[in-house]
């Protein structure tokens, strides 16, 4: 097994490989313990999104579609692949996705919380990962500067109606209320415009129903947190 099958695998599965690093010896405890390898999945752009909107889950009116669409592609590849399947979402336990990305690939903090990535800019999301046992060879790191170092303008920060973002972090309860508004509109049907405001990976950006389901899912996760 080399890591170049593990993402060509995912990559015919319509996902994409969102790059790969090896656990240190002290993170190998409880469910990781016989676990070396970790291979990160995701979307990227439209890589990813267009097998979700191809599925039986995107069209069969039951909840969480992108939740169950993932376990049921990510799930298979660990079948076909010898791999334990782990996911940024149903824990516990929950994984440190956001940390593990950041040994995976060239992805760092932006100005809004959003991990931006060099090609991708804030247009992509982690959807599970790969552990295996084997300590497969793994393309290294290569130290790489933010793209937000050599932005002077910051229009992410400033771009949000309702300024939900700031230095301080993010206001999600005014964000969410923006959205349930009649001037959220823009917003629900074209997603953040803070983070369209940025200039990485603009061609990357969410298509419409995209941005619509994305931004719909945010909502959701608001109201089942206060129910």
């Amino acid at each position: 097994m080399t890591i170049e099958t593990v993402f060509s695998a995912i990559e015919r599965a319509g996902l994409a490989a969102r790059g790969a690093f090896r656990l240190a010896q002290s993170e190998r405890t409880g469910t990781l313990a016989d676990l070396q390898t970790i291979v990160l999945v995701g979307v990227a752009g439209r890589r990813g999104w267009d097998a979700y909107a191809a599925s039986p889950e995107a069209r069969d009116s039951v909840d969480d579609p992108l939740d169950r669409f993932s376990r049921r592609v990510i799930d298979a590849l660990g079948a076909e692949l010898g791999a334990k399947a782990l996911y940024p979402f149903g824990g516990p336990p929950h994984w440190p996705f956001q940390q593990w990305a950041r040994r995976a690939e060239p992805v760092h903090t932006s100005p809004i919380g959003v991990l931006i990535h060099p090609t991708y800019g804030l247009w992509h999301s982690y959807r599970g990962a790969l552990a295996f046992v084997a300590a497969l060879e793994v393309p290294p790191l290569e130290a790489s500067q933010s793209p937000c170092d050599s932005c002077r303008e910051r229009r992410c920060l400033s771009a949000c109606p309702v300024e939900a973002f700031s230095v301080d972090g993010y206001d999600v309860a005014a964000c969410a209320a923006h959205l349930r508004s009649v001037a959220g509109g823009d917003c629900m049907t074209g997603g953040c415009l803070a983070r369209r405001a940025c200039p990485v990976g603009a061609e990357h950006r969410h298509a419409p129903e995209q941005a619509a389901f994305t931004m719909g899912a945010f909502l959701r996760a608001r109201d089942i947190g206060k129910s």
